[in-house]
């Protein structure tokens, strides 16, 4: 059986590939699983600085959740279907959303349910002029379960979010530039070497300083200003001692490039 995540690593970029091309790289319960497997064993990888996701072949980033396989777990009743597909699904939206390297999404064709949560939830996203958005789950007679329902809204605004989620048409790459999901639109064939230059440019700095960053944001997003501001001045004082920051003072008061 091909491996569900490939996993590449140059000039500290982890390239991560959602591999079931035959199935528009559906979210079984398997790739997940190996997805968050890959995150784990890159987190404390000092070679990796960065980490791309994109889908295998031509067709989709992610279609979503694997149906047939959810569809086992809504059938055996409530608990199950929380404790294996809500939850697991989630927990992997959660973990991209808080990961400490920046990542982004190279989304390369159909992103649609699952699929789009997760270019909601990782840091930065950039779309092919092939790709395709949708939320779903409304035809299936459910709410998106990845932490759609919160995350888009909060990304996009209530009112548009609102449209995405109610009606479940698809958008445009264009559209989900236009509201905020996706950072650039490319053509097809630059796709990965766009996303390659966005995570060089991020690399360049000091890890702990895009870690610190990060984390302000990601937490902060949730809180009410004053709290994420504590968060800021926290995320700050780890950083005082340390290397990077001393690193980047004395570069810059000689003008000289600094060393990251």
């Amino acid at each position: 059986m091909p491996a569900p995540v490939l996993i590449e690593i140059e000039d500290h970029i982890a390239l991560l590939t959602l591999n079931r091309p035959e199935r528009l790289n559906a979210l079984s319960y398997g790739l997940i699983d190996a997805l968050m497997a890959a995150l784990d064993r890159i987190e404390t990888d000092s070679a990796v600085r960065a980490v791309i996701l994109t889908g295998a072949g031509e067709r989709a980033f992610s279609a979503g959740a694997d149906i047939h396989e959810f569809s086992a777990s809504v059938r055996q009743g409530r608990g199950a279907a929380i404790r294996d597909f809500v939850r697991r699904g989630q927990a992997l939206t959660a973990r991209l959303e808080s990961f400490g390297k920046p990542v982004i999404a190279a989304v390369n064709g159909l992103a649609f349910g699952g699929g789009c949560e997760i270019t909601e939830a990782v840091h930065l996203a950039i779309a092919s002029e092939r790709a395709s958005f949708a939320k779903p789950e409304i035809k299936l007679g459910m709410p998106p379960t990845f932490g759609g329902t919160q995350r888009l809204p909060r990304l996009v605004g209530r009112k548009r979010g609102l449209e995405l989620l109610l009606t479940g048409d698809p958008f445009s790459p264009e559209r989900a530039m236009e509201i905020g999901l996706v950072n650039a639109v490319v053509p097809h064939d630059e796709l990965l070497p766009a996303a390659r230059e966005l995570a060089r440019r991020i690399t360049r700095h000091s890890p702990d300083a895009v870690t610190s960053i990060i984390t302000a944001a990601t937490r902060g997003l949730n809180m009410a200003v004053a709290e994420g501001l504590l968060v800021e001045s926290e995320q700050f004082a780890r950083l005082v001692g340390g290397r990077d920051l001393a690193e980047g003072l004395a570069a810059w008061h000689v003008r000289r490039p600094p060393k990251f």
